[in-house]
């Protein structure tokens, strides 16, 4: 049975079934652009099972050097394909997995938990990463499975939700939900997406223990993201001090970045054990800057 729907069902008005339902499904499952289809036709495929269902996974390059690269919420990993190619160019591996109700795996969609068990799963399959990359929900997902026994020597996040709670927040403010109905849907979520998760809306943060982790993280946003505030970047790096650079684009908004090639290259590069070089975002005029 779908982990998503397998727990205690709570009660809740038409309405707020139709607004649970709507949050906990992906809407639509995207295909593979023509400019994605030569590194995705190029990987070594397999698959995970989970919850009963098959998870599709990708992996390119020679096995040295793995990079897990892990995609946001209705995504598919082939939205990588760029990234990819220059990271097989520079000698590494990357890994990657289509989530459940998304690209080729099956299912109608996923969690949180899931997405950090299928992370853990990949990680005791190649025995930890020299980097962990991961966008928007995956990397939220990637964060509570650092916590949790993945090992990345280095660690990218791109338009990283900062916490569930502000997931549920923005898609509460969104529709216009009225406090009832607000707390209809969180209610709904605590009960049939994570039963037995304690102190989740505190817990599910990229900031929760990150303080302990020395591994030098790169935070890449764009600062037109329509889907989660540029100013969450900022904040995450602040609180992380001198291990954590930010890398801020323009123009890209929330799912074009990850093809943009100068955050390509950064990434690649960082991801490859390269130092991105520290600068400033005002007054310059190319497109990235890192600071």
């Amino acid at each position: 049975m779908d982990p998503a729907t397998a727990a205690v069902s709570v009660a809740l008005s038409a309405e707020g079934e139709e607004l649970f339902e709507l949050f906990r499904r992906p809407q639509g499952r995207s295909r593979p652009r023509p400019d994605e289809r030569a590194a995705i036709e190029s990987a070594r495929t397999g698959e995970l099972c989970s919850g009963g269902r098959a998870v599709v996974t990708y992996r390119w390059g020679d096995g040295r050097n793995p990079v897990l690269l892990v995609h946001g919420w209705e995504s598919r990993a082939s939205r990588y394909a760029k990234l990819i190619d220059r990271l097989v160019a520079l000698g590494c591996s990357p890994v990657a997995f289509d989530a459940p109700g998304h690209g080729e795996s099956e299912g109608d969609g996923t969690t949180l938990v899931e997405y950090r068990d299928i992370i853990l799963a990949l990680h005791r399959a190649h025995g930890g990463f020299v980097t962990a990359v991961g966008h928007s929900f995956g990397a939220l997902a990637m964060s509570l499975a650092l916590r949790q026994g993945l090992r990345a020597d280095r660690v990218v996040a791109v338009s990283p939700v900062p916490d569930f709670a502000y997931l549920v927040d923005v898609f509460c403010q969104a529709r216009g939900l009225s406090p009832h109905l607000a707390r209809e849907v969180r209610t709904r979520i605590e009960c049939d997406l994570y039963p037995g998760e304690p102190d989740m809306w505190t817990r599910f943060s990229v900031l929760d223990g990150a303080t302990e982790d020395r591994a030098p993280l790169l935070v890449v946003h764009d600062e037109d993201d329509e889907a989660v505030d540029s100013a969450r970047a900022e904040r995450i790096v602040e609180a992380l001090g001198a291990r954590a650079r930010l890398l801020t684009t323009r123009r890209y908004g929330h799912r074009r970045i990850l093809g943009a090639p100068r955050v390509v290259e950064e990434i690649a590069l960082f991801a490859a054990g390269a130092r991105v070089v520290a600068g400033h975002g005002a007054g310059q005029d190319a497109e990235v800057a890192a600071g």
